[in-house]
C-alpha cells in the first residue's frame, strides 16, 4: 500500500527514517535476547562501537524507556506512527490476544489538536499507516471520549490499536478538570482492574486505573519538556510496558538509541538549510532587505511553478523585541509601517500570547493571502509553516536579538523536494545589531532547540557586502553601518518603531500594485539592488557548499554518535588497494517497483526471501521435553523474580502465576490447550519473518501433544519449555532456508554481485594489540586462539593487509544463515581471503552450515577470493589444521 503526502505524492520513509525504525527493531532484538534493558542498551551500543556512550538511565524501574533524536521537519510524527508496531511485536504480540493501548503524550493543546485530528483522518498518512501495520482495525480516543466511556470497553478494545491522545498536562492534575482522569467513573465500571494496577491517589473506578491495567505504550512527542521529577512521576502513574520519547533535543535522563543529523534532512530535502544569516546596519535595511528578498523569492516561486506545479507563497516572520507594557502597540505600529507601504492589510497578521490572528487560518493554502506575520516568541512548538523564509528581527541595536524561539519555525522545507532555484533550498535571517555575535549565539541555541547546531547556518557579514553612498535623490537603502558605538546600558525607555523605520527610505521598496504574477502579489518587479544580488550570491554559494557537504557525508554517522565512538581510520598506506575490495554477496532478483516497469533489479539475499513460503504451523512437533532437570527448574524460578532493569512486560510476579496456573489447570483440557499456547507464544515473542499466527498455531499443536502431567508440568517450567520450543523453530527455519537456498543456487535465482566495501573507519568496542600489518591503526579484540591465527599469518611474507571483521557491522555471507567470519586478508598478489577460526574447545555445532555456505559462496565469488575454516587440530570435513592452512596461504 502506498501512502500519499498532503500534495499527493507518495508518503514513505525516507532512508534515514528507515534506519531509525532498524535502530529501534535492533535495540528491541537485543531486549528480547537479554531481557535486561540495562545490558542490551549497553550491548547496543558496544556492538556499534559506541563505547562512550553514557550508561542506561532506569528512569521507570522495569520499563524500556528509550528517546529517538530527530531535529525539526524531521517527520517525528510519522516516525512514532512506523515505531509502533515493531515495539508491539515484541511487547504485545498479535497472538497473545491481549489489547494494544497507546498513550501518545503531546506538550501542548495545538500540537493535540493538530495530532487528534491528523489521526482521525482516514486519508492523512499517519493513519493510513497505523491502518496499514494494524490490518485497518484503529480507534482514536481523545480525554473526553474515554471519560464518558464512548466506543471505550474491553470488548471494543479488543484486537485493535487503541490509541489515546493526551496532554502532559492532562495526568499532572494542576486543576479540576485535569483531576477527572484520577476520579470515580461509573462509564468504566466494565473494565476489569486488579489490586495491583491500583494508583493509591486515585479512586479504584478511575479512568488512571483502567489505562495502567491496560499496560500502555507510551509515546511522548517533544519530550523534552517531560524531564522534571512531575513529568517522571506522570510516566510512572501510567504504568506503561514501553516508553518512546521523541525529541529534536533529548535531555539528561534520555537513553537514545538512534541519532538524526541535519545533513540527512537536507539530503531528504526536509529543511530550509543553511540558515542564511545577514547583520544589516539598521532597522530600516531589516525592513528593506527582508521585503526585496521575499519579492525575489515568490517571483522566483511563481516561475518554478508553472514548471512543477508546486506553489510557494514566502512569508515574513517580522520579529518585534517584547517591551513590557507596549507590546500592543508595538505589534500595531509595525504593521501600519507595513501599511504605508501599501502592503495590503489582508496579507499581514499578528501572531502574539495575547492577538492570534492566524487562528483557523490554513496558510498553505493557495486562497491564503497572508505574506507576513508579526510575532515575538508566540510561534513556538506546535506553530508550522513550511511558507515561512524570512525571519526579520526589530530589535534594538544595543540588544543581542533573541531569535532563539523563533529561528526553528523558518527550517521545514515546502512540498519536501529540491526545488529547482536554489534560494527557495534555504531560510534567512536579517537583524540590526551591534552585538552581532551575541546574536549569532542566539541563532546557534536556536538551532540546537530545534535538533541542529553552529554547522547549519552561514554568516554574511556587511564587509561581505558592497554598498554605495546615498544620495538625498535616492537614497540608499544598503549604506554601512556607523562606527560601533559601546553596548548600551539597559534602558527602560524605548524609541518608536517609526523613528527607527524609515518609511520614506522604503517607498521604493514597496509599491502601489495588485495581484497579478507579474506583480508578484501587491510588489511590482522594480530594478534589481546590487546589494540584494550580492546578498543572494552568498546564499548560492552557501548552499552549494552545504548541498554538496549533505550528498557526500555519511548520514548513517552524525556527530552526536561520532563524538561517543574511538575511530580508527584505514592506514594510509593501504587506503588505495582497501578502497578497490569489493567483496561478493548473494542477491536476488525482485521487482524494481516502478508503477509501469516490468524490469527487476538486484537485492541482498536476506532470510526473509527465502522463508517467504515457510508454514511452520504444519512443521513437525516432536519434541522431547523429559531433559527439563533440575538446574533449568532454578532458571524459571529467577526468571520470575524481582530485578529493576527485568522488562516488566517480561516479568510474572510469583505468587500471580501460581492463582493464573491454578485457574488455567481448572479450565476444560481445550481451554487449557489454548491458553498455554498463548502464553509461550507471548514468550517466545518476535520470531520475524516468521507470522505470530504460525507461531501460535505450530506451539497449539505441541501443546495438543502433550500429556496432562506434561501440561502441568510446562505450567510450572514454562521457560525451560519455550526455549526448547524457540530452538526447535530456528532449527526448523533454517533447513528450510538450507533447502531453499541449495534450489535457488541451482536454478540461478541466486546470484553473487560484487557489494561490501571496507569502511574507512571503524569503531571496534574493544581493542586489541598491535600486531603487524593491520589495515586499520587498530582493530577489534579478538579471542586467545583467534589472536594466535592472525599473528602467524600476519607474518607470512605474502600478506600485505589483514582485518578483524566486526560482527553485525561488518561483512556477512548471507544466505540460510548470516555467517561474519573472523578476517579478511589481503595477498599481495590480490587475492582476497575469508577465514573464520574455531577452537577445538569450543561448542563448533554451526560449523557445518557455515562451511557449507562459505563453499557455496567462494565457488560464485570468483578467481580473487578464497575462504578458509581453521582448527588448531581437529577440523571437521572440509576445514582445515592450522599448521596446514598456513601452508597453503603462504602460497595465495
Amino acid at each position: 500500500m502506498t501512502l500519499r503526502g498532503f500534495d499527493g505524492t507518495a508518503m514513505e520513509l525516507k532512508d534515514y527514517q528507515s534506519r531509525v525504525i532498524k535502530d529501534l527493531t535492533d535495540f528491541l532484538s537485543y531486549l528480547e535476547e537479554l531481557k535486561d534493558i540495562r545490558a542490551a542498551f549497553r550491548t547496543y551500543w558496544d556492538d556499534r562501537g559506541a563505547t562512550r556512550m553514557e550508561a542506561y538511565k532506569n528512569n521507570v524501574p522495569g520499563v524500556p524507556h528509550v528517546c529517538v533524536k530527530v531535529p525539526t521537519a524531521g517527520g517525528k510524527t510519522f516516525l512514532a506512527a512506523n515505531a509502533l508496531k515493531p515495539i508491539f511485536d515484541v511487547v504485545v504480540p498479535e497472538s497473545t490476544g491481549q489489547p494494544r493501548v497507546v498513550v501518545w503524550l503531546v506538550p501542548s493543546l495545538t500540537i493535540l489538536e493538530q495530532t487528534e485530528r491528523n489521526f482521525a483522518d482516514p486519508t492523512h498518512p499517519y493513519r493510513q499507516r497505523l491502518n496499514t501495520h494494524f490490518k485497518g482495525r484503529v480507534e482514536i480516543y481523545g480525554k473526553k471520549s474515554l471519560l464518558q466511556g464512548a466506543g471505550f470497553s474491553p470488548d471494543a478494545i479488543q484486537g485493535q490499536l487503541s490509541l489515546i491522545l493526551m496532554s502532559f498536562d492532562s495526568l499532572r492534575a494542576r486543576n479540576k478538570d485535569d483531576r477527572k482522569i484520577f476520579q470515580e467513573n461509573g462509564n468504566l465500571a466494565t473494565f476489569d482492574v486488579l489490586d495491583a494496577d491500583l494508583l493509591e491517589s486515585a479512586d479504584p473506578t478511575a479512568l488512571i486505573n483502567v489505562i495502567r491495567a491496560l499496560r500502555p505504550v507510551v509515546v511522548v512527542d517533544e519530550s523534552h519538556n517531560a524531564e522534571s521529577d512531575l513529568s517522571v512521576e506522570m510516566l510512572v502513574n501510567l504504568k506503561p510496558s514501553f516508553i518512546l520519547d521523541l525529541t529534536a533535543t533529548p535531555r539528561n535522563n534520555s537513553n537514545i538509541v538512534s541519532f538524526v543529523d541535519a545533513l540527512a534532512l537536507k539530503k531528504e530535502c526536509m529543511v530550509k538549510l543553511p540558515v542564511i544569516v545577514y547583520n544589516r546596519p539598521d532597522k530600516t535595511e531589516v525592513v528593506n532587505n527582508s521585503l526585496q528578498l521575499r519579492r525575489k523569492l515568490e517571483t522566483l516561486a511563481i516561475a518554478e511553478e508553472k514548471i512543477t506545479g508546486k506553489y510557494i507563497r514566502p512569508i515574513i516572520l517580522f520579529q518585534a523585541e517584547p517591551k513590557t507594557g507596549e507590546e500592543k502597540e508595538t505589534f500595531q505600529k509595525i504593521k501600519a509601517t507595513l501599511v504605508k507601504l501599501k502592503i495590503p492589510e489582508a496579507q499581514i497578521a499578528i501572531k502574539t500570547a495575547d492577538v492570534n490572528e492566524l487562528k483557523g487560518v490554513d496558510l498553505m493554502s493557495r486562497d491564503c493571502p497572508v505574506r507576513y506575520i508579526i510575532t515575538v516568541n508566540a510561534l513556538k512548538e506546535g506553530w508550522d509553516c513550511p511558507f515561512a523564509y524570512i525571519l526579520a528581527s526589530l530589535a534594538d541595536k544595543s540588544s543581542a536579538v533573541d531569535v532563539e524561539q523563533v529561528v526553528g519555525r523558518v527550517l521545514r522545507q515546502p512540498h519536501v523536494v529540491a526545488h529547482q532555484e536554489p534560494l527557495l533550498n534555504m531560510s534567512y535571517v536579517f537583524t540590526a545589531s551591534n552585538r552581532f555575535m551575541d546574536t549569532l549565539d542566539k541563532v546557534v541555541k536556536g538551532l540546537n532547540r530545534a535538533g541542529f547546531s553552529d554547522r547549519d547556518y552561514r554568516a554574511v557579514l556587511e564587509s561581505a557586502v558592497e554598498s554605495k553612498v546615498p544620495d538625498s535623490a535616492h537614497p540608499d537603502l544598503f549604506a554601512p553601518p556607523p562606527p560601533a558605538v559601546p553596548e548600551a546600558p539597559a534602558t527602560t525607555e524605548y524609541p518608536t518603531v517609526e523613528e527607527e523605520i524609515d518609511v520614506e527610505r522604503l517607498q521604493g521598496c514597496v509599491a502601489d500594485g495588485g495581484t497579478t504574477e507579474s506583480e508578484s502579489a501587491g510588489q511590482p518587479a522594480v530594478e534589481p539592488d546590487t546589494t540584494l544580488e550580492q546578498l543572494t550570491a552568498h546564499a548560492t554559494e552557501a548552499n552549494q557548499e552545504f548541498t554538496k557537504k549533505a550528498k557526500d557525508a555519511d548520514s548513517s554517522l552524525s556527530p552526536d554518535l561520532e563524538a561517543r565512538m574511538n575511530r580508527y581510520p584505514i592506514k594510509s598506506i593501504y587506503l588505495e588497494e582497501a578502497r578497490a575490495i569489493a567483496i561478493p554477496q548473494f542477491f536476488i532478483q525482485v521487482p524494481a517497483g516502478g508503477f509501469f516497469d516490468e524490469a527487476e533489479k538486484l537485492a541482498l539475499l536476506e532470510k526473509e526471501n527465502l522463508l517467504k513460503d515457510f508454514r511452520l504451523s504444519t512443521c513437525d512437533t516432536s519434541l522431547n521435553f523429559e531433559g527439563i532437570d533440575a538446574e533449568a527448574y532454578r532458571v524459571d524460578l529467577e526468571q520470575t523474580g524481582k530485578d529493576d532493569y527485568r522488562p516488566s512486560f517480561k516479568k510474572i510476579d510469583s505468587r500471580q502465576k501460581a492463582l493464573l496456573n491454578a485457574h488455567i489447570l481448572s479450565l476444560p483440557r481445550d481451554s487449557q490447550v489454548k491458553n498455554m499456547a498463548a502464553r509461550l507464544a507471548e514468550m517466545i515473542g518476535n520470531m520475524y519473518p516468521i507470522a505470530d499466527r504460525e507461531i501460535l498455531a505450530y506451539i497449539k499443536r505441541i501443546m495438543e501433544g502433550l500429556t496432562a502431567e506434561q501440561l502441568h508440568d510446562c505450567l510450572e517450567r514454562d521457560y525451560s519449555y519455550v526455549a526448547k520450543i524457540k530452538q526447535k523453530i530456528s532449527e526448523l527455519s533454517t533447513d528450510y532456508c538450507e533447502k531453499v537456498f541449495g534450489d535457488w543456487l541451482t536454478t540461478e535465482k541466486i546470484v553473487t554481485s560484487p557489494s561490501f566495501k571496507l569502511p574507512e573507519f571503524i569503531a571496534p568496542n574493544l581493542m586489541g594489540p598491535t600486531i603487524a600489518n593491520s589495515l586499520y591503526m587498530s582493530e577489534k579484540k579478538a579471542n586467545g586462539f583467534e589472536e594466535r591465527v592472525i599473528n602467524d599469518i600476519a607474518n607470512l611474507p605474502n600478506i600485505q593487509f589483514w582485518h578483524r571483521n566486526i560482527e553485525k557491522s561488518g561483512f556477512r555471507i548471507n544466505g540460510f544463515i548470516n555467517h561474519y567470519p573472523d578476517f579478511i586478508i589481503r595477498t599481495i598478489s590480490g587475492k582476497i581471503i575469508i577465514l573464520e577460526t574455531k577452537g577445538d574447545d569450543r561448542d563448533n555445532s554451526d560449523s557445518v552450515r557455515k562451511l557449507k555456505l562459505s563453499n557455496a559462496w567462494e565457488k560464485q565469488a570468483g578467481r580473487q577470493f578464497r575462504y578458509f575454516m581453521v582448527f588448531e587440530n581437529k577440523p571437521i570435513d572440509g576445514a582445515h589444521k592450522l599448521a596446514d592452512a598456513l601452508g597453503l596461504l603462504g602460497q595465495l
